[in-house]
């Protein structure tokens, strides 16, 4: 009897350690689409095959692509700035940025 609890306990451990030390979580990522679909969507495609309201809007999926996800942390944790016109200037919390990263992880 005490064999399979440590056993129970070993499995529920791991799909602990596992749902909080992974790139992001479900509830990350939703989090992250949302704020996507709020924010940027009036320019930028935010989906998985959609295009881009406006044409100088690259993406997100593209931007996923191309760019490595530490880079975009740094821009978005130094609020970006540039981009194309007229893009406002985004000053996000570092929940938010994590969110977003973990959605445009899903669209790679």
């Amino acid at each position: 009897m005490t064999r399979h609890y440590h056993v129970t306990f070993a499995f529920v451990g791991a799909f602990f350690l596992l749902m909080f030390t992974s790139g992001g979580s479900a509830a990350d990522q939703i989090a992250g689409e949302e704020f996507a679909a709020q924010n940027c969507s009036r320019c930028h495609a935010t989906g998985a095959t959609d295009a881009s309201p406006y044409a100088k809007a690259p993406p997100f999926r593209v931007i996923a692509r191309k760019y490595k996800l530490e880079y975009l942390q740094e821009a978005l944790a130094e609020g970006i700035v540039t981009g194309h016109n007229p893009m406002p200037e985004f000053i996000l919390t570092p929940v938010q940025i994590d969110d977003l990263l973990a959605y445009f992880e899903t669209l790679k």
